[in-house]
């Protein structure tokens, strides 16, 4: 696998960083992600002391669509190939907050990026075909029951756990949406749980802790090198096992209406993105 390459989106702590070390022990090379150059460079090492190989660094912060279109275009060109581009990195914002680009935080960071990230990369993944696309989403999203495009960014009234909930939903949306728009033969796109892990995000969000990060990042390996997966697309993964989603994530009609609205927030559709 040693001429295989992943780009691990919020790799500096948790899950991100337990997946990134697991997916260079296994021999893949692991571009690691974060937002802060100096954090990543120290991951970056400690990766190369424990697992050896190939890692590289990225820096960009995802509530910034400027530098998701620079993190793209950096890796385009620094790198060959992309193999896997596994969509990790995520937010629990307890008050809302608007990005630079005027977008609330939880929805730019957990729905927007890896939108527009995978978009902006698509052309490097099906060049390196096969390739995969893994959105890392939340069990969160199941307590959805509506979606309400009126209030999608909070606009009316906000709930942290409201938005984190629909943020995950929009991910599954989002993943199973664009799955039926590409060949599986070239880029797989799934979406995951990785279970109830204890990160930064879990305590402070919920309230309680979890498994180890380890356990996270097993399911999240699984996704982006499993051959049983070879070439399946548009699932939905927990307990390293195909599972149903939400019924209200299978609504096509919900997924074409969540995709146009990514669109239009990020400007970016196939055919543009394609001409990059």
């Amino acid at each position: 696998m040693s001429d295989r390459l992943v780009l691990v989106t919020g790799a500096t702590s948790g899950i991100g960083r337990a997946a990134a070390l697991e997916l260079a022990r296994r021999g893949l090379g692991v571009v690691v992600h974060g937002r802060d150059g100096t954090r990543v460079s120290e991951t970056a090492a400690a990766i190369r002391r424990d697992a050896g190989g190939t890692i590289e660094e990225a820096v960009a912060d995802l509530g910034s669509q400027r530098q998701v279109r620079s993190l793209a275009a950096d890796v385009t060109r620094r790198f060959g190939r992309l193999d896997v581009l596994l969509n990790n990195a995520g937010t629990y914002e307890h008050r809302r907050r608007l990005t630079e680009d005027g977008l609330e935080t939880t929805f730019a960071v957990n729905v927007l990026a890896p939108f527009l990230l995978t978009q902006l990369l698509l052309p490097l993944l099906e060049r390196s075909a096969p390739a995969r696309v893994v959105n890392v989403s939340s069990v969160a999203h199941t307590t959805v029951r509506s979606v309400d495009f009126g209030n999608l960014q909070g606009e009316r009234h906000y709930g942290a756990y409201e938005a984190y909930a629909l943020s995950k939903l929009g991910d599954v949306l989002v993943a199973y949406a664009q799955a039926r728009r590409l060949d599986p033969s070239a880029v797989t796109v799934n979406v995951l749980h990785p279970g109830v892990i204890a990160t930064k995000l879990l305590h402070p969000g919920f309230g309680f802790s979890g498994s180890p990060p380890e356990e996270g990042a097993r399911v999240e390996v699984y996704a982006a090198t499993a051959e049983e997966l070879a070439g399946r697309t548009r699932l939905y993964l927990t307990d390293e096992e195909p599972h149903d989603s939400s019924r209200l994530s299978y609504d096509e009609d919900l997924q074409e209406r969540f995709w146009a609205e990514c669109e239009r927030l990020t400007g970016v559709t196939a055919a543009a993105a394609q001409a990059r």
